[in-house]
Order: structure tokens, then sequence, then C-alpha cells
């Protein structure tokens, strides 16, 4: 491994299943994906039968809070000792080129290692790598629960470098053929191709190094985005997996008087890409309530005033396309219900985006008993398919730019959580790679 501290990046050691493994039942699914449709699950448990698979190696959250949530995290903390002693692991050393092809769209990203001493997820935070949204502190306990007790690390997390000129990850990629070819792979559940290219061309790695520092640099950086000095760079923004680093981040903070600074848990090993990678393309959450408890328009009426209404649409297709059409000076949001569809619209909102202004409503209701439980949920199918069961409501956001979404967080800080996703479900980052944190 090599260090760039500046930077806050390690050329990380990174663990890859050995020659022989089926890779399609190797990889599976970020476990934060699906969490209301365990048949998902259950296929991907047919699919891996007795085979290794990162699938035994992490915790589905489709599984917190049930009776098998503690008897999975022993298992998946024993599975990861278990391929450890058998030698089902092998290690690259160095940055890894990935490249993930699904319905038409290749995107690119690079694997490396950042530092979470450069890490804070607090709200106003001015460190290198920041998170992008709330973070929900309630939800690390059973994170942490997972990763203490774990000898190793699978990563989930995308990071966003904003890198216009294309100096970072795209120089790379244009020289993949020259490069080792590390795993090459249909992904199962027609979620796409997967391919790594290992980068062991210490030139390369160094390129790569001298491109950071440049976004980096102070004076580039305070220029590009017309801030002052006070304002910390910014050079690593998540976008997928925040609660997971935030979890890795709590357990270094936990850990780290007893083992002190040189530890491989004060890294956390994650995919970085460019936001302006033309196949990454940004996708609202939607938000599900489920055993809803209390009169929707009559709560409505209570938060918002005479500021909302309710528009009627005749069909789905309706819906969607009034919630993604401009919205003048009121913000729309889909609603799908038993009842059928319709559209929230908001005048005079508290939040410039309108999961903020949403998310403010739901919060409330839900203290107030208005539900048993939210989700949140990737594609229009599964928000207007769960939200038309009896008993629960399903609200259709609209996505938001991704270009928006640096200047946002340097000048107003993170967003409402769970404001973009980086594709839909599918989508998602598959566990393909591994590092030792024990």
């Amino acid at each position: 491994m090599r260090l760039y501290p500046g930077i806050g990046v390690q050329a990380a050691d990174i663990l890859l299943p050995k020659s022989g493994i089926n890779l399609t039942q190797w990889a599976s699914i970020a476990c934060d994906q699906f969490t209301s449709q365990p048949e998902y699950w259950q296929k991907v448990a047919q699919i891996v039968g007795d085979a290794p698979s990162t699938f035994k190696l992490t915790l589905p959250e489709v599984y917190l809070g049930t009776a098998e949530e503690t008897a999975r995290v022993q298992s998946t903390q024993q599975a990861m000792r278990t391929y450890l002693e058998e030698g089902l692991l092998v290690n690259h050393e160095g940055l890894i080129l990935v490249e993930r092809s699904v319905d038409g769209k290749t995107r690119r990203g690079l694997m490396l290692a950042l530092d979470l001493e450069h890490y804070d997820y607090n709200k106003g935070s001015q460190t290198l790598i920041r998170a992008t949204e709330g973070t929900i502190l309630d939800r690390l306990p059973p994170r942490m629960r997972i990763r203490e007790g774990a000898a190793l690390e699978l990563p989930h997390i995308l990071v966003l470098i904003d890198d216009p000129d294309r100096t970072v990850i795209e120089p790379v990629a244009a020289q993949k053929d020259r490069l080792p070819r590390l795993y090459d792979f249909d992904l199962m559940l027609d979620s796409g191709h997967l391919r790594g290219y290992g980068i062991d061309d210490l030139a390369l790695e160094r390129q790569v190094m001298a491109a950071l520092e440049k976004l980096a640099d102070p004076a580039a950086f305070a220029k590009k985005y017309d801030v002052t000095p006070d304002h910390g760079v910014l050079l690593f923004a998540m976008g997928d997996g925040n609660h997971s680093l935030a979890t890795a981040k709590a357990i270094w903070e936990k850990i780290k008087p007893q083992v002190g600074m040189n530890h491989p848990a004060r890294y956390a090993l994650v995919e970085i890409e460019n936001v302006h990678d033309e196949g990454l393309e940004f996708e609202p959450i939607h938000r599900v309530l489920f055993h809803v408890q209390q009169n929707l328009a009559e709560s409505l009426r209570h938060y918002f005033g005479n500021k909302y209404s309710l528009i009627p649409c005749s069909t789905e297709e309706e819906m969607v396309a009034k919630g993604e059409g401009p919205s003048g000076p009121e913000q729309l949001i889909g609603l799908c219900s038993v009842g059928g569809y319709q559209i929230l619209a908001i005048k005079d909102p508290s939040s410039n985006l309108p999961v903020g202004t949403l998310q403010g409503f739901i919060d409330q209701w839900l203290k107030k008993g208005g539900a048993e439980k939210i989700d949140y949920v990737h594609g229009k199918d599964v928000v207007c398919g769960l939200g038309s069961q009896p008993g629960n409501l399903g609200f259709y956001l609209p996505r938001m730019p991704k270009s928006d979404l640096f200047k946002t967080v340097i000048l107003d800080g993170a967003l409402p959580r769970k404001t973009f996703s980086m594709g839909e479900a599918k989508e998602k980052r598959f566990y393909m790679e591994a590092r030792k944190i024990a």
C-alpha cells in the first residue's frame, strides 16, 4: 500500500476472489437495496446456493429488525474468517479501474481507500471528504455491530469527484487495454456487466494522484466555485453508502485511542466516480409509508395550512409527467395510494428541493403516529406498486440535476437525507473487492 496524505488517499491492498470462483455468484448487490422486497434476496440466495459469495459476507438490510438479524451478523463474521483461512481471497496491491455496464450505460470508477481522518459527516463540515446528505445517527448502531467484529470490509460506497475536464479517471480508462484484466463477468439478476483492471504502473498511479491534488488546490477550488478561502476544499463528496462510511468513521474514532494511528481501520475502501461521467445518472429516491393511521389531507392541512393542494391524476403516467415537468412557483410531488394518483402541490416551500419540503412533513407526521414505517425506494414501479397497496402511501419525487451537487453542498451544507441515488436499484454497486480491517 502507498499513502498520499495530502489528499487523504491510500493505494490499498485489495482482496479479490481466487481463480475458479464463479464471479456471478460471488458478487451481490449493495445491502441497502430492495429493503421492502424480500423476494429479491430469496432469488439471490437461490442463485448463490453453497458457493462462496459476498452475499454471505454482508447483511442485507431487509433482515434488520427481524429474528434473523443476530444470527446473520454472526454468520457473516464467521464467513469472513473462513474465507480468509481457506485462501479464497488473493491480494492485489494498488488501484483498480472499474467499468460497470447496465441498461446501455457504462460508468467508470477507481477503487482506493480514503483516510477517515479527513472525513466528517456532520452538517457544516469543511473537511476534504464530506457527506452530501443528512446522516441518520440511529442507522449507525446495527452497522457498527457488523463492522466491529468483522475481519473484512466490502464496500458499496461510491464517492464523487467534480472533474469536468476529466483528468483523473478518464485518462486511465483510455489506457485500459494495456492493463491486466482482473475480472470480467455478468452480474446476477439482469444487473449488467462488470470489469476490473489492475493499475500496476506506478507512473499511472502517480498521474491519478497528481490530478486529484490539482482538484484539491485551495486557490483553484476557490476560483472554481467562486467562494472565499474560509470554505474548506471539498474533494470527495459522498454519492452512495453514506451511512456505511459514517459507520467506518464511528468505529475508527472508537478504537483509535487503543490501536494508534497506524491501523487499517483508519481507512475505508471506496470507489470514486466523476460526477460528469455520462454513464452516471442521478435518480430520485422515493418514499413509501406503511400502515398509515391518520388522514393525509387533514395532516397536510395542519402542517402546510393553505399552502398545499391535491390535484387528481387519471393515470400513473399523468402523475409522473406532471411531477417531472416544470413546477413554476410550486413544488410538485407525485402521490400514489389505493385510491389512485394525485399531485401534491406546495406553495412557498420550506426547502429549495421538493424532497426537503416533503421530508419535513413526513418526519413530523411519523412522530405523531401518522404511519408505522417509512422506506426509501428506487424506481417508479416500486413506489407506485407499494404505495397503491391498502394502508400505504407512495410519494414520487422529481430528480435533482447532478451538476448542482458540489456547489450546493459547499454553500448550503448537506442536502436532505435520501435526496438522490446514483442510478436505479439494480444499477447499484455490487460487492466484489474486499479489504482487511482487523
